[in-house]
């Protein structure tokens, strides 16, 4: 794992207080991000994970086919499945896991494919899971994407004891 750490510039508040450092990560064997951020960040006790994709680390699409007539076929089911695996990835390297995320926003680029998106996402999480939202966009980074998620865990950091 690349990671990096920083120190909060916030000044400690009360007697004996402290605050952990920033941490954010490039994780290696997952998709490079096509841009400058990490796959996550964290603030206290909360990670935030960037929006993440079906991507793979080669650059290949999870969900992409192409069938007998040449045609490119992409599957939600697989993609959405995808994601939510990369996003349980990141925030295992983070220390966290699916069970801290508190909230999920999701970008499709389709809503007609919300129904099957909605059944892969209930393999992964119920009513006591995280608050979600869901929004058609108009395009992804690559046009071969259905959906993009980004999530926010809490996952509080261990206190040192005096």
């Amino acid at each position: 794992m690349v990671e990096r750490t920083a120190r909060s510039k916030r000044p400690a508040r009360g007697r004996g207080a402290t605050h952990a450092p920033a941490q954010y990560a490039v994780l290696p064997g997952k998709a490079r991000p096509r841009g400058s951020f990490p796959h996550f960040r964290r603030a206290g006790d909360f990670i935030f994970v960037s929006g993440t994709s079906a991507r793979r680390a080669d650059d290949s699409i999870a969900g992409v086919a192409t069938d007998a007539s040449g045609r490119t076929v992409l599957d939600i089911r697989t993609q959405t499945r995808a994601v939510l695996e990369n996003i349980r990835d990141i925030l295992t390297a983070a220390g966290a896991g699916l069970n801290d995320v508190v909230e999920v926003s999701t970008f499709l680029t389709d809503m007609g494919d919300f129904a099957a998106y909605n059944a892969v996402y209930s393999e992964f999480f119920g009513y006591q899971g995280p608050a979600r939202t869901t929004v058609a966009v108009a395009a992804l980074p690559h046009p071969q994407l259905l959906i993009e998620m980004k999530a926010v865990a809490y996952h509080p950091v261990a206190r040192r004891r005096p």
